[in-house]
């Protein structure tokens, strides 16, 4: 994941933390919920990120294990 995403929906999670938490304090379940959303949202986003990280990385190394190149150029 890039450190840019990976800043991006922590700062998501972060300002969902902060709305919830105005949310509780003021009584206005509104916004409560809507900073629980973006916590989730948030997570939801790095946790897919870092699957699809994992996928690619598994593919990668099953290239090197396997034999990578293999162009398929009709060769005998």
């Amino acid at each position: 994941m890039g450190v840019f995403d990976k800043a991006k929906q922590q700062a998501q999670q972060l300002t969902g933390k902060a709305k919830e938490a105005a949310g509780k304090a003021s009584g206005d379940e509104s916004t409560e919920n809507a900073g629980k959303r973006d916590q989730f949202e948030g997570k939801a986003k790095e946790v897919g990120q870092d699957m699809k990280d994992k996928a690619t990385g598994a593919a990668e190394s099953a290239k090197e294990r396997f034999g990578g190149n293999r162009s398929g150029g009709g060769q005998s």
